[in-house]
């Protein structure tokens, strides 16, 4: 059973037809629109400022959702994929954006609209990503803008996620 978790008063709020796995673990102030899902080990942690989540957004394996206490909130927009082992702290991301596998975006960072911020990058405090653009590399930096075929890619992961949350109602 997940750990949902009131963290000084302040209780998570879902949307409907989010999914939480079993062992993820959301606690605080967290607003989530419908149909999120957040999977196994993954953490998003609203206990020292907000987050603040829109609908269709998937958080996969072992994310790290945070913010930074009295300074810096988490935004997240809708349709937005978080991959496996990323951590999102004290930043906006919003909607329609790919964040890899292991990509790590610090406090203050905006990831505009479209973006994809490829696997392992470290996209550094204050990084303003311009919208339909990919950003790899430590620190992370534009390689280019997305084209056609990977903002369908973006769609497609941002589409799935709610779908294969169904495998596991039973």
């Amino acid at each position: 059973m997940p750990i949902i978790k009131k963290v000084r008063g302040i209780e998570p709020r879902f949307g409907s037809g989010c999914f939480i796995a079993d062992n993820a673990v959301v606690v605080g102030d967290v607003v989530m629109g419908e149909r999120c899902t957040v999977w196994f080990n993954a953490v998003v942690r609203g206990d020292v400022h907000s987050i603040r989540i829109g609908n269709d957004t998937n958080i996969q394996d072992g994310a790290v959702i945070h913010c930074t206490y009295q300074k810096a909130k988490t935004v997240i927009g809708s349709r937005v994929s978080i991959a496996h082992t990323a951590v999102v702290h004290g930043c906006t991301v919003e909607d329609d954006v790919l964040i890899g596998m292991g990509a790590i975006i610090m406090d203050d960072a905006v990831i505009g609209r479209g973006s994809v911020i490829a696997a392992g990058a470290v996209v550094l405090p204050g990084t303003i990503v311009e919208p339909d653009s990919i950003y790899a590399g430590m620190p992370a930096k534009k390689v280019k803008d997305t084209g056609p075929e990977m903002r369908e890619v973006i769609a497609r992961t941002a589409r799935n996620y709610p779908m294969y949350a169904e495998w596991f109602k039973e």
